[in-house]
């Protein structure tokens, strides 16, 4: 891999605030477009399902913080963007690494060692609140990270333990199977020491959890208005001169103004403007940037088939790269057909699972081919041909080339398994 493989993945529950756009979400689609990199971005909604057991809200959630990636700007046609559960090889993948981490390991995660101290200070068992999918969390965070052998993930500081804790897992993975091949990247924590955390409307650190958040999109340009209304400043009157530092809505105002904007709004603050008049021009900045994205945000909720078409198109490119590469994983590790005891016999076994093309001629005198899974399935059904080289040469393309939007076929079977197929075809 020549690109730097970049992985980002944001937990479906809730929905996002103007804190997470500037922290995570404008830097990571800003990174997304330099060259040389490769990014990867996907819901975790696997990961929510460890705090939430509420089905309507994970789904809303998924579907609210899908579409706010695309308002913001992220190009899908750049990235790789996709639903975590549309990619049942990473669920494969955990059991695989879950098979090779010690669970003294685990023991010392933040998570799970933060619900046991809760549990001891509340008088009850230390494990009374804790499931498996909590306990296992880092190993499923592992393999979001490793299925793409990503090199950098952007984290709070609070994740960084979990990154180290891939690093191990793939350690031993690759000393386990690997027979002197690394056969998974060791990825880095990237976190920006300078990135300043917005401020809520108290001055903490704006979360839902303190109940100090501005909203993104979220009730629309009015409830960003009552949020800034809301956010605590000093009891100078209009006319008084203002000491910007420390004031928390000079902070919201830098995020989103130019140098020259935060320099004028200083000068003005220190020559008596009023904090109210400070706060409509703050919502006249922000709306500014975040309206427009609104309004993008407003018609791709009101319109799900078209974020449901975008992160099929994601799973699929995420396939392409999981399932041949879940392949070799499974093979190291000796999860073979019995015939392959050795080499040669691997290579004629994993020939023989390919999935097929046929070519034929139908009745009408028109050449028609079709092209069927390991198993037999059905995947493609093409349109009948004057000349048996025409269905030759289409059958040739997508060996060479994978899935081609125009090509003259029915499809059978979803986009990603038709995708997955035809990576089988390049991987060999």
């Amino acid at each position: 891999m020549s690109a730097q493989r970049v992985l980002t993945g944001i937990t479906t529950t809730g929905t996002l605030h103007l804190g997470n756009y500037v922290g995570a979400i404008r830097p990571a689609i800003e990174a997304s477009r330099k060259p040389g990199v490769e990014s990867f971005f996907f819901m975790a909604d696997f990961h929510a399902l460890i705090k939430c057991d509420e089905p309507d809200r994970l789904a809303h959630s998924s579907r609210a913080i899908a579409a706010t990636w695309l308002a913001a700007g992220l190009d899908p046609e750049r990235v790789t963007f996709y639903r975590q559960s549309d990619v049942p090889e990473i669920p494969e993948l955990t059991w695989l690494l879950i098979c090779v981490t010690a669970k003294g390991q685990m023991n010392r995660a933040h998570a799970y060692k933060a619900a046991v101290d809760a549990a001891v200070a509340a008088g009850e068992e230390p494990d009374a609140n804790v499931s498996m999918g909590l306990f296992s969390y880092p190993v499923l965070m592992a393999a979001d990270i490793l299925m793409f052998n990503a090199h950098k993930v952007p984290v709070g500081k609070d994740q960084v333990q979990h990154i180290e804790m891939a690093r191990d897992v793939a350690q031993r993975f690759n000393h386990l199977f690997g027979q002197g091949k690394e056969m998974f990247v060791l990825p880095e924590a990237v976190t920006d020491a300078e990135m300043e955390l917005l401020p809520g409307l108290d001055g903490r650190k704006m979360s839902k959890s303190y109940d100090n958040v501005i909203p993104l999109f979220e009730g629309g340009s009015a409830a960003l208005k009552d949020a800034v209304a809301r956010i605590v400043t000093d009891s100078k009157l209009p006319g008084e001169p203002k000491d910007p530092q420390g004031q928390a809505i000079v902070t919201i105002y830098d995020a989103f103004a130019t140098t020259e904007q935060r320099a004028a709004f200083r000068a003005a603050l220190r020559g008596g403007l009023g904090w109210g008049e400070a706060k409509q021009q703050l919502v006249a900045l922000i709306e500014g940037q975040i309206g427009p994205m609104r309004e993008r945000y407003a018609e791709l909720m009101a319109h799900p088939e078209k974020l449901e078409a975008t992160l099929q198109a994601g799973a699929a490119k995420a396939r392409a790269i999981a399932v041949p590469f879940l392949k070799t994983l499974r093979e190291a590790c000796g999860l073979r057909p019995y015939t392959s005891t050795a080499t040669t016999a691997v290579a004629k076994t994993e020939k023989a699972a390919l999935p097929v093309f046929k070519q034929y001629r139908e009745a009408d005198g028109k050449f028609y081919f079709k092209l069927l899974s390991a198993g037999g399935e059905l995947l493609l059904q093409s349109s009948g041909f004057d000349q048996g080289r025409d269905a030759g040469q289409w059958v040739a393309r997508l060996k060479r080339e994978g899935w081609v939007a125009d090509a003259p076929v029915q499809r059978e079977a979803s986009e990603a398994d038709i995708t997955a197929a035809l990576a089988a075809f390049q991987e060999d």
